[in-house]
């Protein structure tokens, strides 16, 4: 039978009222278990950030920004979340350099969402397109965007020579791990955390092959991996420099043939 406890409980004790109000003031958007962990490696990004930040407001999720370099870019992230107290974001600032798979693999570590995302921090995939991503995460375990799958739209194509350099290192990628997917260096993807869980304490790749070997190690375990287009546009200043490319085949032919 139901009973009505209007007027039967007592008044809490003062120590207890004291526990109530510590834990009205300690509750906020980073409390409990939130519906996603989206990373972001941030290294001197306070020229091309405050877009993506623009985009944050309202995020349901958790937003771990890993911050390296010298420049302004954490003191932005600190400003953002000052005036959005709603939105869980945080940024954690090292001094040395992880470089941006090392940097992914921090904030993986930190992530407490069941599902877990990176995304890079200029923007070229929009923060409404992860959301996406996140939201068709329920059939397979791993959802890569892609900007050569039919249906993505390039809103500003890279350069020809970097549009060569890509389709060679996939073509090699293909041949060197069977990996069978168009694009492995999209920006913009999405995880379970168990699938992660799973490879986490295998990976050694720090920089810009961290993705390959990600998602080799992850399919190797028998994980579903799904690419679905996007929508990308090219912010220029990329990152990603003619000798990086060699250190990451470098990197990779270690990986793979290494007894």
């Amino acid at each position: 039978m139901a009973t009505s406890e209007t007027g039967a409980r007592p008044a809490p004790a003062a120590g207890d009222r004291d526990e109530i109000k510590k834990t009205s003031r300690s509750a906020g958007p980073c409390s409990g278990i939130p519906p996603y962990t989206l990373i972001i490696p941030a290294y001197n990004e306070e020229a091309r950030i405050p877009r993506l930040l623009s985009d944050l407001t309202g995020a349901k999720g958790e937003v771990i920004c890993i911050c390296e370099g010298d420049d302004r870019t954490s003191l932005l992230i600190s400003e953002f979340a000052r005036a959005n107290p709603d939105v869980c974001i945080r940024c954690d600032r090292r001094e040395g350099r992880l470089g941006k798979g090392g940097a992914i693999l921090e904030g993986m570590r930190q992530a407490r969402a069941p599902l877990v995302g990176y995304m890079d921090a200029d923007a070229s995939t929009s923060f409404s397109q992860m959301l996406t991503l996140f939201e068709i995460l329920s059939g397979a375990d791993v959802v890569i965007g892609s900007r050569w799958l039919e249906g993505s739209i390039i809103v500003r194509e890279q350069g020809i020579g970097r549009r060569f350099e890509s389709r060679v290192f996939n073509m090699i990628i293909r041949v060197m791990f069977g990996l069978p997917f168009k694009d492995t260096q999209c920006g913009a993807k999405v995880f379970k955390k168990a699938a992660i869980d799973a490879v986490i304490g295998q990976m050694v790749s720090t920089g810009f092959e961290f993705d390959v070997e990600l998602l080799w190690r992850i399919r190797n375990l028998g994980f579903t991996i799904r690419e679905h287009p996007i929508t990308w546009h090219d912010r220029g200043d990329s990152r990603v420099r003619g000798g990086d490319v060699l250190r990451m085949l470098s990197g990779l032919f270690r990986l793979r043939f290494a007894r």
